[in-house]
């Protein structure tokens, strides 16, 4: 199972909180009171619903009969039960707002649990993911000033580590040489943290987060929210989230052992890595290599890190950037999802997909490292594949949203890079947006705005069981997954472009098996109309067996060439006779 390389996996992404209540007896994580103290509400999409690490290692025959070979579980560290502000509290469900860093969230389960699941998930083949963060904590810090202007961030250039309030205020911090300095005798003189705001801690939760040193303002940044745009998005709080000092060299030797410590003891396969992009680079450089090391010892080959480095359009130069500067082994491809996103909602051609072969070369360790990209169509912050696609198409009938949905499945369980199906989407939730509006249960749901959605491909409803292994959806995944899995050149294989357009219709490329060199042609149809094209293959490619999909023809037409026909909306993987 482990000598398995990246690009070999399937990877399941799943929240637990919404997957499947395994134990009843935990949804309110051994809290007492309502909703505002407990956190739990399935009735609220902003609140606990009561899925859990138990219900996720009995739903395992589920998971593996998709296809998949990894998970990815959402974040399972103990979290902050509710923040926000009166009238608009939500709960950290999603596991992004962690106060322990050592402990299972109890709305979850145990330590024991998460264990035990590891070791059923190992039992069978498949790898464990884990979701971490190093960017931030839950949000304990509060400041004396500015919360009338809802604390907007002051930069380092109007409010210097050296003075407090202000350049004009007076000197604090003596000696400090700056936070790009990462000698640890520079941060040792660094012991006044109000050089922008004047940070406090509530009563009642000095001592709320694990391990100890995080309790210590001094290693936070402390300079008010975000607004995204330049410094801030490294330097500020997301929405108040307590914005960690990863310049510091405390920091980084904490989150090291912090992390470390869940590899040594629970056996993990790999990180994803939240908010990658939101931590100076010189973190990774010294993060990667040490939970590298520590996977090694430990005896786990093939350890899979890859950060999120959110983009909201076309754009592998800035994801490339995280893998040379920051020396991320691997990050999400959004360029990837943006590109079928764009071509299967059939608006626009298939230019983008046709670039992902030439962009691939701007990646750390060009073509051979992409492959390592996980790839996906959606997920629990931008929304699910099949509202982009209702989103693109005002009225689309149920039958073309279910082959439009088919067809991006088919290119991410067929090109490059490693498959990552969001939880969900193999039974055909769409939601109506991003965030709370695609984080449906899989377990009977009691939210009325879930319940009230369609699905693609079924007449379930979220207010339903949804674990059809007989869903359309999850039939087509699991026999490309099956597919991929079979066919070296679907995994390890370069790609050479057949044939993209500038409207919808043909994207064909071929791939070729890492060692024999056989060939496998894939071809798409974006469009509503049927499709006939020649399509070039390698010259000694004559004779050719369907692998899934449209029948392929059984032998080319020419040296060189295959006619493919396709009807609306159709794919086909053709790979070349020995």
């Amino acid at each position: 199972m482990r000598a398995r390389t990246p690009d070999q996996e399937v990877i399941y992404f799943v929240l637990p909180d919404r997957f499947e209540n395994g134990d009843t007896a935990n949804d309110k994580g051994g809290l007492k009171g309502g909703k505002l103290q407990t956190g739990f509400d399935p009735s609220d999409k902003a609140f606990y619903h009561g899925g859990d690490l138990k219900g996720l290692t009995n739903k395992l025959d589920y998971v593996q009969g998709l296809g998949a070979t990894a998970i990815w579980v959402g974040p399972v560290f103990k979290n902050k039960p509710v923040q926000g502000s009166p009238g608009q509290e939500s709960a950290g469900y999603h596991g992004y707002w962690i106060t322990d860093f050592t402990q299972v969230d109890p709305h979850l389960g145990t330590n024991a649990e998460f264990k035990a699941l590891v070791d059923a998930a190992h039992a069978r083949g498949m790898k464990v993911y884990m979701d971490i963060i190093a960017n931030h904590t839950a949000d304990v810090i509060r400041y004396k000033e500015g919360a009338a202007q809802g604390y907007p961030y002051r930069s380092k250039a109007a409010y210097p580590f050296s003075t407090r309030g202000g350049a004009n205020g007076p000197a604090i911090n003596a000696g400090f040489a700056g936070d790009d300095d990462p000698d640890p005798a520079n941060w040792a003189t660094l012991t006044d943290p109000s050089f922008a705001y004047t940070p406090v801690v509530p009563k009642g939760e000095e001592h709320v987060k694990v391990p100890g040193w995080l309790n210590d303002p001094i290693y936070y940044h402390n300079r008010g929210n975000t607004d995204w745009k330049g410094e801030s998005a490294q330097y500020g709080d997301f929405v108040g989230l307590d914005d960690l000092a990863t310049e510091n060299p405390r920091v980084i030797d904490g989150m090291i052992a912090i992390y470390g410590d869940w590899i040594d003891k629970y056996g993990i396969d790999g990180f994803r890595i939240d908010t990658a992009k939101h931590v100076d680079p010189a973190f990774w450089r010294k993060f990667v290599p040490a939970m590298e090391a520590r996977a090694k010892a430990r005896g786990i080959p093939n350890f899979h890190i890859f950060g999120e480095v959110t983009d909201d359009d076309y754009d592998p130069a800035l994801l490339a950037s995280w893998t040379r500067n920051a020396g991320l082994p691997a990050v999400l491809d959004f360029s990837f999802m943006w590109a079928v996103v764009d071509a299967v909602s059939g608006k626009k051609g298939t230019e983008e997909l046709a670039r992902l072969d030439d962009d691939d070369a701007l990646y750390q360790g060009g073509k051979a490292a992409a492959l390592q990209l996980p790839t996906f169509l959606g997920n629990h912050d931008a929304g699910r594949i099949a509202m982009f696609i209702e989103k693109a198409n005002p009225g689309i009938g149920a039958g073309e949203l279910l082959a439009r949905d088919e067809l991006a499945h088919a290119m991410l369980l067929t090109l490059r890079g490693v498959p990552t199906i969001y939880y969900g989407d193999e039974q055909g939730f769409a939601g109506t947006g991003g965030d709370q509006l695609a984080r449906q249960d899989m377990f009977p749901s009691k939210t009325a705005l879930y319940d009230a959605e369609t699905q693609v491909g079924t007449h379930a409803t979220p207010a339903q069981d949804n674990f059809d292994t007989h869903h359309p959806l999850y039939t087509l995944i699991a026999q490309l997954s099956a597919v991929r899995r079979a066919t070296p050149a679907l995994t390890g294989g370069d790609t050479k472009l057949r044939g993209s357009s500038d409207k919808p219709g043909l994207f064909a490329v071929s791939r070729f098996d890492p060692k024999t060199g056989q060939e496998v042609l894939l071809a798409f149809n974006t469009s509503n109309q049927p499709l006939a094209a020649s399509v070039e293959v390698e010259a000694r490619s004559h004779a050719f067996t369907t692998l899934a999909g449209w029948a392929c023809p059984a032998a080319a037409t020419a040296p060189g060439s295959i006619a493919i026909t396709l009807p609306p909306l159709g794919f086909t993987v053709c790979a070349a006779n020995p």
